[in-house]
């Protein structure tokens, strides 16, 4: 776990385990909004105690960058916080997070490395179907659904005045990109091609996990996540095997075998249920 370092004006950025997450903290003369929830009640509320330490202002909106477990499953412990995320973060939530979260119940043992005890799916109380506007005291933040990417609830926080966005796990700066639970690895890269259209090159970003970074890193992923498209379509074209598509796929992208077999069975998946293109 790192401290707060704040990487623009009263934006402040922390680094817990596991998994690295990011935890953002955006200052204003009315109160603080928290970017982020962590995986879990216990987690929040370190959370919670760590921005007590850093400010006296009030958290008094969270926003989930996306609906992943890491990045919301803490939610319950801000009851009097206005939460804010994509418009899709509920259906994803039955989609994905609650089956994973009944599976943990049912069978803590099966899944060792997931502490979720105690956990209660708290859906946002906003939710943004297109950008939305929010004025933290003499401090406007905006939010940005983004359409299907990492996953379809994508939800970018932009602090015009500081120069800083907060992007979730649209990018990866301690690991490689993740192809998880209700991603589109055929129409990621462009939406980060549509997303760096409106980045300065001086502009500060923070990714899900890991250190702050700017516009030509995003850049520099998008290009990666087009080679792992590109591959994943030119091999179902070709009926390739989802073993020796991920195989030939982790080769020209240099990701991990393990990173690029889950985006190559989503991509596959997709492709398939899209049927035969039309002329």
């Amino acid at each position: 776990m790192s401290e707060w370092i704040e990487v623009s004006d009263r934006v402040y950025h922390r680094r817990y385990d596991p998994l690295d997450i990011s935890v953002s903290v955006v200052e204003g003369v009315d109160g603080l909004l928290l970017v982020d929830t962590r995986c879990n009640p216990r987690e929040a509320d370190e959370i919670r105690s760590d921005v007590a330490e850093l400010n006296s202002l009030p958290i008094r909106w969270v926003a989930n960058t996306h609906a992943h477990y890491d990045h919301s499953f803490g939610n319950q412990r801000f009851p009097d916080a206005e939460i804010i995320g994509h418009h899709l973060v509920p259906k994803h939530f039955a989609e994905y997070e609650q089956p994973r979260l009944d599976a943990w119940t049912e069978n803590p043992s099966a899944y060792p490395q997931y502490d979720w005890h105690g956990v209660e799916l708290t859906a946002p109380t906003v939710l943004v179907s297109s950008i939305h506007e929010l004025d933290l005291g003499n401090r406007v933040v905006r939010f940005h659904p983004l359409s299907p990417g990492h996953t379809d609830t994508d939800l970018v926080v932009e602090v015009p005045d500081a120069a800083t966005w907060l992007v979730g796990d649209i990018i990866e700066q301690s690991g490689p990109p993740m192809y998880g639970s209700g991603s589109f690895p055929l129409d990621w890269p462009g939406v980060l091609d549509r997303l760096a259209e409106f980045i300065a090159p001086g502009d500060v970003l923070i990714p899900g996990h890991g250190s702050p970074v700017d516009r030509a890193f995003l850049v520099d992923q998008a290009a990666v996540l087009h080679v792992v498209a590109d591959s994943i379509r030119s091999s179902f074209e070709q009926s390739e095997s989802v073993e020796s598509a991920s195989e030939r796929v982790a080769s020209v992208s240099r990701l991990p075998l393990e990173i690029v077999e889950s985006g190559v069975l989503r991509g596959y998946t997709l492709l398939a249920s899209a049927g035969p293109a039309r002329s």
